[in-house]
């Protein structure tokens, strides 16, 4: 792997996960209590034997970049290895990112650095286990420009995804950007092939490629719309490599969370008798950076008659949380939440630093960092109030942004 140069493409505004991208960058927003969403991809590298990784950023990236200096000096400059961040600097142009490919071509100069063989492209803000080794295996030995990850969804989704189209042999020949008539897998009428936004290139390839798109006025300067079909034109070999799961579960795990209703949805699969998404693999291990908070507690765990019952059920509760006299049911609390007596929390996400007054009652929202929630408040039974006050998804979910005031 030391002939293996990585980029992670983590500059995403994540519109459409607002609020919560409101002061944050879509792979630094919290997930499952204490990770952030960036560390299912670096994991997936570390656990791959991939050490040379730079980490582009752009859009509001102060927290994505602390948690990386904190959490992630974890491979070895002796043994030439890195972790390291890419912020956007203007290099050959006086514009920031253009685009996924736009970022690759703004910091090529790296490839002449380091010289590697193949230079794999990643996703920063998805949720799954991969072994890239495996899919850069396949690469070399079918002798690819061009390796584009892909997994299998149901062809009713396609909307919201780019959809690769491919031959019998396995072998790229067009790309549809959310298609509502997408290209089917083969064989499969009911099946499509969603690009992973991962991508395995030839050194060679890469550099050729992006310096042709750079150059193009008529390009958006994006690998799935741009890059590949002029690929293909040219008669390049543009493979499809179908995604092999880590999870070690039935049913593939791959989640876009890129809304709030399908980050909502992705953390609820964590709290399931039998999770979806296995966290407790010790062969796969998720990696996070973790501040120092004391155990997690409850207290006055007996007073069934009041109704003042520290009690937790079908939950993750993260260290440092205290629930004193609340109930939390189905929910997922981060790390130094703090749950008050008589409260109750049902089907929730709770980030870190969130205190739940006396009396409160929570269902069905996602509350972020460092909120305070006033004694007696009601969030999540009322839609026509919730809405008054925050924001609220077409299916009823409600959002109370970072370090909200609530009166």
């Amino acid at each position: 792997m030391h002939k293996v140069l990585t980029f992670i493409m983590a500059g995403g505004k994540g519109e459409r996960l607002w609020p919560l991208t409101k002061d944050r960058t879509k792979p630094a927003v919290p997930f499952g209590g204490i990770y952030r969403i960036i560390d299912f991809t670096l994991s997936n590298c570390v656990n791959s034997g991939l050490r040379k990784v730079y980490i582009l950023t752009q859009y509001k990236s102060a927290s994505l970049h602390r948690h990386i200096r904190l959490g992630w000096n974890i491979v070895s400059p002796d043994l030439g290895e890195y972790i390291e961040l890419l912020p956007a600097q203007q290099r050959v142009s006086d514009t920031w990112y253009l685009g996924t490919s736009d970022a690759i071509y703004q910091n090529l100069y790296t490839l002449e650095i380091d010289k590697p063989d193949d230079v794999v492209i990643l996703a920063g803000d998805h949720v799954y286990k991969m072994n890239y080794g495996s899919m850069l295996d396949f690469h070399r030995g079918v002798d690819a420009d061009l390796t584009v990850g892909v997994v299998e969804i149901d062809k009713n989704q396609s909307r919201h995804f780019g959809v690769v189209e491919v031959d019998h042999g396995g072998w790229v020949r067009g790309f549809q950007e959310k298609p509502m008539q997408p290209k089917v897998i083969p064989h499969q009428a009911d099946k499509i092939y969603a690009s992973m936004g991962i991508y395995v290139f030839k050194h060679e390839i890469i550099e050729q490629e992006l310096h042709e798109d750079a150059h193009n006025p008529r390009s958006s300067h994006d690998f799935g719309k741009d890059i590949i079909p002029q690929m293909l034109k040219k008669g390049l070999k543009v493979a499809a490599y179908n995604f092999l799961d880590e999870n070690k579960k039935e049913a593939q795990y791959w989640r876009d969370i890129g809304t709030i209703d399908a980050y909502f949805e992705a953390n609820m699969d964590l709290i399931q008798v039998d999770p979806t998404f296995n966290l407790y693999d010790k062969e796969w291990p998720i990696r996070t950076f973790q501040e120092q908070f004391p155990p997690a507690k409850t207290v006055f765990s007996g007073d069934e008659v009041t109704g003042r019952v520290g009690l937790m059920l079908d939950s993750m509760v993260s260290s440092g949380c205290i629930v004193s006299g609340g109930r939390v049911q189905r929910s997922v609390l981060s790390p130094n939440v703090r749950i008050n007596s008589y409260s109750q929390v049902y089907d929730s996400i709770l980030m870190e630093g969130v205190n739940v007054g006396r009396h409160a009652r929570i269902r069905r929202a996602i509350i972020d960092k460092d909120v305070t929630i006033p004694a007696g408040t009601v969030i999540g039974y009322d839609p026509v109030e919730d809405k008054k006050k925050f924001y609220l998804t077409e299916s009823g979910l409600v959002v109370v942004a970072k370090g909200t005031e609530i009166r």
